[in-house]
């Protein structure tokens, strides 16, 4: 029976990323294949871990083992304030240390060139560097260099992307977004308000990849702070419950991929 390529555009959100961890085991336990994965920031580290083959139980691990004392490493406020260092080392070690022309399942992971305001699709190279430059939120994260660019957050440029998984060949696309804006969020910190931020002036741009994806998960994620991993199982739960919710939809649009190919 023909199968269409199906491809996971998986968005930025900071904590809340972990969402994707529970998405894809839904998609998973369906038996829904996973052909391809595009990320920006979390849902690149996630799409990443996934890529290189690691299983639920490990992901679920990594994600309840996540805390910020492993990664931040503040540094004189240049051009952030957490210097990035010690969250590349676990970048290395969770993604093996492999590039990423070496994963099981394609991924391309996108970050934002800071200088020419374009967007960098990484589909080889160390995985650590471009999961390291993806996720680069400005004014927190120092932002990566790589081949003389200078790379912040994929999510600043292209939150949910989705057209980078149509051109990396996906019949069907589905899209997860869990960057929400939440107007009672409470803001109490310098992390809160970049956050805040980022999430108000993308609300307008994520609408538009609803029309152009094929399937749209969005778990509400939106009551837990993008900043905090303090409620990772959480998160997690929402995202999973979220993608058994759209099971008979993607099977559906399966279906009708087939129907539409001739192909029974």
């Amino acid at each position: 029976m023909n199968q269409p390529k199906i491809g996971l555009a998986l968005g930025s959100g900071g904590a809340r990323g972990f969402a994707h961890v529970g998405v894809i085991k839904a998609l998973r336990e369906a038996d829904i294949p996973i052909d391809m994965i595009a990320g920006s920031s979390m849902g690149a580290l996630v799409g990443a871990m996934v890529c290189i083959g690691q299983s639920d139980e490990n992901m679920y691990r990594m994600a309840t083992l996540f805390k910020r004392k492993y990664y931040m490493d503040y540094t004189v406020p240049k051009m952030g304030f957490i210097s990035g260092k010690k969250i590349k080392e676990l970048m290395k070690l969770l993604t093996k240390q492999k590039n990423i022309e070496e994963a099981e399942i394609p991924l391309a992971i996108v970050a934002t060139d800071l200088i020419h305001g374009e967007k960098v699709v990484f589909r080889k190279g160390p995985i650590a560097d471009a999961v390291r430059a993806s996720i680069s939120i400005p004014g927190i994260l120092v932002p990566e260099k790589i081949d003389g660019k200078l790379l912040v957050d994929g999510g600043v440029i292209d939150r949910v992307p989705v057209s980078v998984v149509r051109e990396m060949g996906a019949d069907l696309v589905i899209a997860v977004d869990i960057s929400h804006f939440k107007a009672e969020q409470q803001v109490s910190s310098i992390f809160d308000v970049i956050f805040q931020s980022i999430d108000i002036m993308q609300r307008e741009m994520v609408r538009w990849h609803e029309v152009s994806s094929d399937i749209m998960i969005r778990p509400m994620v939106e009551q837990f702070s993008s900043t905090a991993f303090k409620d990772v199982n959480d998160i997690i739960a929402i995202g999973e419950e979220a993608g058994k919710k759209h099971i008979p939809k993607i099977l559906e649009k399966i279906s009708e991929w087939r129907e539409s190919t001739n192909v029974q």
